[in-house]
Formats: C-alpha cells, sequence, structure tokens
C-alpha cells in the first residue's frame, strides 16, 4: 500500500507559500481529490516521489519528454553546456542550430522566433498576424488553450476548463471583445462567421488536435476547409502546435493532416524538457517582427542556450529512422489494452488518440469538441486516476487534459497500466 505522509507534509508547507501550493492549477488534484504527490527525482518511464513511491509516467511533464525523462544524451549535453556558461543574453550559434532544425521539418516556416514558453508564442504570433493584416479580430475555437493571455482565455480548455472557468475573472471585456469563438469542427459555423466577419478578422488559431479537452481529432474535411477560408479572404491560419509538435508526427499536426499554415506556434518537446516556445512562418509575415519590422517582441532569456541543447540533443535522437514508428507501436498496444480493459470492466468510455497523445473519456458519446468532451463523467475518471495512482501509473488529474508515450516506455510498463486501468475501472 503507498503512502504519502511526505507529500503531504511539504504540500501543507507549499500552501503556505503558493497560492494553492503549486505553480500552475491541474498540478494541485483539485479536478480528482486529494493531494498532489511531491516528485523527487525521474528517468527514463518512470518518476519517484518523496515517499519513496515509483510510478510509470504518461504526464512526462504534459508533454515535452517525448524521449523519457533524463535522457542520457539530453543529460550530457546539458552538463558541457552548463560549464559554458547559463545565459548570454547575445546571439549564439546553438539558436542558429536549432532554428535550422525546426525549418527543416516545417516547410511552412521560413523563419523564426524562439520565446520561452507557448503562451509567449501565441501570443506574440497573433500580434504578428494583427500588424501584418491590420486587422484586429482573432477567431480560435472553444476548448482550444493557446496560453494565458488576455483575450485567450476565452472558452479554454486545460486548467480553465478543469476548474470550470473558461472565461477567467481578470481579463478586461475589452480584451476579450475582438476574440469571436466557434465550435471546433463545426464548419457551418466557421464559414458564416468568416464570410461575416473576414474584413476584421486578422487569424484563426486553432489546435490542429484540440490536447486541452483530452484528444479532440478534426474531423475529415475540417482542416482542409479552414485553410481554404482563411486563404480566400487573406486570413492569417495559425497552427498551435505547442502540444502536436514533433509529437504527433516530426513535422507535428501539419505533417500528419497535410495542411500547410501560414504561422505555426511551438513549445514543450523542442525545449527538451526547459522552458521553451517558437514561432514562425512565411518570411513576408515574419519580416514584421522587431528588429527586422514593426511589431514588438523581445525576451530576456529568449534563445537560452541551455533550452537550445536540450532541444537539439532532443531533435535529433527524434530525427532518427524508427522513433516514430516505435512511438506509433506502442501507442497502439496501449490503446487496444486500455479499449479492451474497459470493455472486460463493463465501463464505458472512448479512447482517441493522434500519434503519441492519448485520451480515454469516460462516456458513451462520440467526441467532437468542447461540449461533447463534457459529457464526460468527472467523477468517475476521478476515481479511476486514485485507482491508477495507488497502482503505480502517473496519468493527468483531470479529465480534459492528453496523456503522452515517449520512447523511454516499454511494453512491460504498458502490460502493467492495462492490468492497473482495469483493476482501477473495475473500482470507479
Amino acid at each position: 500500500m503507498k503512502t504519502y505522509r511526505k507529500s503531504q507534509k511539504y504540500f501543507n508547507q507549499a500552501k503556505a507559500v503558493m497560492p494553492g501550493g503549486v505553480n500552475s492549477p491541474v498540478r494541485a488534484f483539485k479536478a480528482v481529490g486529494g493531494n498532489p504527490i511531491f516528485i523527487k527525482r525521474a528517468k527514463g518511464s518512470k518518476i519517484y516521489d518523496v515517499d519513496g513511491n515509483s510510478y510509470i509516467d504518461y504526464v512526462l511533464s504534459w508533454g515535452p519528454l517525448i524521449l523519457g525523462h533524463a535522457h542520457p544524451k539530453v543529460v550530457k549535453a546539458l552538463k558541457s553546456a552548463i560549464e559554458r556558461g547559463t545565459s548570454y543574453g547575445a546571439p549564439t550559434l546553438l539558436e542558429i542550430e536549432l532554428a535550422n532544425l525546426v525549418i527543416k521539418a516545417y516547410p511552412s516556416i521560413d523563419k523564426v522566433r524562439m520565446v520561452n514558453s507557448g503562451t509567449e508564442a501565441a501570443m506574440s504570433a497573433i500580434r504578428v498576424a494583427r500588424g501584418f493584416t491590420k486587422r484586429d479580430k482573432i477567431i480560435k475555437f472553444e476548448g482550444c488553450y493557446h496560453g494565458h493571455a488576455n483575450g485567450l482565455l476565452v472558452k479554454a480548455g486545460s486548467g480553465a476548463m478543469t476548474f470550470g472557468v473558461p472565461d477567467s475573472p481578470g481579463v478586461p471585456k475589452s480584451y476579450a471583445q475582438n476574440t469571436i469563438t466557434l465550435p471546433f469542427n463545426d464548419l457551418g459555423a466557421l464559414k458564416t462567421v468568416i464570410e461575416r466577419e473576414w474584413k476584421s478578422a486578422a487569424c484563426v488559431i486553432v489546435e490542429p488536435v484540440v490536447g486541452n479537452i483530452g484528444c479532440v481529432l478534426p474531423r475529415p474535411g475540417f482542416l482542409e476547409a479552414l485553410r481554404e477560408l482563411t486563404k480566400k479572404y487573406g486570413i492569417i491560419l495559425i497552427f498551435d502546435e505547442v502540444m502536436t509538435g514533433f509529437r504527433v508526427a516530426y513535422g507535428g499536426a501539419q505533417e500528419y493532416f497535410k495542411i500547410k499554415p501560414d504561422m505555426t506556434c511551438l513549445g514543450k518537446v523542442i525545449g527538451g524538457g526547459l522552458p521553451v516556445g517558437a514561432y514562425g512562418g512565411k518570411k513576408e509575415i515574419m519580416s514584421m517582427v522587431s528588429p527586422e519590422g514593426p511589431v514588438y517582441q523581445a525576451g530576456t532569456l529568449s534563445g537560452n542556450p541551455l533550452a537550445m541543447t536540450a532541444g537539439i540533443e532532443t531533435l535529433k535522437i527524434l530525427s532518427g529512422k524508427g522513433t516514430y514508428k516505435k512511438l506509433e507501436k506502442l501507442c497502439a498496444i496501449l490503446e487496444e489494452g486500455l479499449v479492451d480493459a474497459a470493455k472486460k470492466a463493463g465501463v464505458k468510455t472512448r479512447f482517441y488518440r493522434a500519434g503519441a497523445m492519448f485520451c480515454t473519456y469516460f462516456t458513451d458519446k462520440d467526441i467532437f469538441d468542447y461540449n461533447t468532451a463534457k459529457t464526460s463523467d468527472t467523477a468517475k475518471f476521478a476515481r479511476f486516476f486514485t485507482g491508477m495512482l495507488k497502482r503505480g501509473v502517473n496519468i493527468a488529474p483531470s479529465q480534459f487534459e492528453a496523456g503522452f508515450m515517449s520512447l523511454a516506455h516499454t511494453e512491460k510498463d504498458i502490460e502493467k497500466t492495462v492490468k492497473a486501468a482495469y483493476e482501477s475501472l473495475k473500482e470507479s
């Protein structure tokens, strides 16, 4: 039987000095009950808490660690880099190398700007789109999460959906009035709004696979129609691939679905576990970015040499032969196992997956947007989460977050996961 005595003690200490005891809301376990576990170390597919418990990890720091924890090549490169200094505030060859790796993988990107987070990437890309088109409004989709900038929290996913505050207090109405929100996968609504608003619409920003309400896939033809309509009306199409970039395929969702956006936001995997983000796109659009153009955006630690180093090593490994085939094979085994476990346990679920990201919804409804995702039985999910944790499997503490596979996971890990899932489903 696992005990969490030390985690409980540290959580009480943390609550005294940090809001909710955490530095990002979903980590607090508020949606599933109980208290968060405090992690001491991690290696490969596993994390280890301060009480000595180990867990097979499908959170992977919310997606970045596609190689698994503490990959030896990344650690070695970082040890060498840190000896040379942690930050210079000046250009480095590392920035050029990572930029070239990104551009090679994403044919839609001619130039890229490194920032420090996915939030910065999305916020900056939208500013550039507005500067380029000289239009103010943006169109986003319900449940898509593009960071926590003002104007992007309108009906957002991730923690905002988990805690039932999709429109955050503290965001003035004036910030949100230029944000138009549509149901994901609703072609009719999309066409109507674009034909009505195109003269004032700077961009459409979308998660091509909505990973912040679980794992919602685009219906056949949806992304294609989005591409066609935005091109027709001169609206910038931004793919927010912070989550899907280098995860669902080496070239992200745009390679997976064969759609070429005007701009792309990246993060997570390209930092190899260190804080990073990036946005890029067509040369004529990116030429708007300061100092080449008039749209201002800057960052003290942007292009940080440690983040660049971890990102370069990660992408080099990912570009090796057979890496995505291995991820696909592992995910397919997990998918078959979890679907079978639910059936044997007599629990109605829906499983969705794109490449190495996935989600099991506790519902018998098809999931294709924000409202259908909300049909999930969150109380049943909470019991499932608790059952998995006590059996040594770490999944995201929210029904509305994606799970992730890494190259460090093994078929034995998956076998244990499926067994734990069956037992937890029987209890749920």
